[in-house]
This record gives C-alpha cells, sequence and structure tokens, in this order.
C-alpha cells in the first residue's frame, strides 16, 4: 500500500539512535509529534511530502514525545507539533505549531542553504 512506503521516509528517533543519526554530515530535519495530537496528525502528509522531495539531503526523523520524554525534555519541547534542524548535532532552528508546507519547505532550504555554506 503507497502510505506504508512514505512512512518509510522517516526514521524512528530514540534516545538510542538520535545521536549517531544527527551527528552526521547532512542536516536533520525532526518532527516532535504524539498519537493523540490533532495538529500532528495534519502536518504528518506534509512531512512525508518534504521528506519526499529533499530526503536524499535532508535526514527525516519523528521524536514521539510519549515514547521519548527524555529527547523532548532535552531540546525544550513544550508545544507539539515541534520541528527542528539539527545541524552537527545541534539544533539551529525550530518551527512550533500546524505552519503549513510553505513553513517548513523554507525550514528544510535554510538547513541546506546553510549546510552548503559550511561544505
Amino acid at each position: 500500500m503507497e502510505t506504508t512506503s512514505r512512512k518509510d521516509l522517516t526514521v524512528k528517533l530514540t534516545e538510542a539512535n538520535f545521536d549517531s543519526l544527527g551527528s552526521s554530515d547532512r542536516p536533520m530535519f525532526v518532527d516532535f509529534w504524539a498519537v493523540w495530537c490533532g495538529p500532528c496528525k495534519i502536518m504528518e502528509p506534509v512531512v512525508e511530502k518534504l521528506a519526499a522531495k529533499y530526503g536524499n539531503r535532508v535526514l527525516f526523523g519523528k521524536v514521539n514525545v510519549d515514547e521519548e520524554m527524555n529527547l523532548s525534555s532535552r531540546y525544550q519541547v513544550f508545544s507539539i507539533p515541534t520541528f527542528m534542524i539539527f545541524r552537527n548535532g545541534q539544533p539551529v532552528d525550530a518551527v512550533i505549531g500546524a505552519v503549513g508546507e510553505a513553513s517548513l519547505e523554507r525550514l528544510v532550504k535554510t538547513a541546506l542553504d546553510g549546510s552548503a555554506g559550511a561544505a
């Protein structure tokens, strides 16, 4: 089914894999979300679409804040959805809320511009 293959575009991030995946050369886009969060569900297809478009240059991951409370606390995520860009393991930009595709795409493009400038 098409939806299952699209889900494979994002990586489930946990405390066990977050630091190793986040320290790669390419930027990491992180979606902090929860199953019960309505706005998170609204944004899910947007994140999947961006992952399909930019996944070859940006790692797209999702953190379930109910399962990974230490990660959400570590990055001071108090509202969801929260979308963060990480470069070299450090958060460099964030957007909070159901902001729409254009705002999230700007976040991704900024991360790519930044990584291109650093190379």
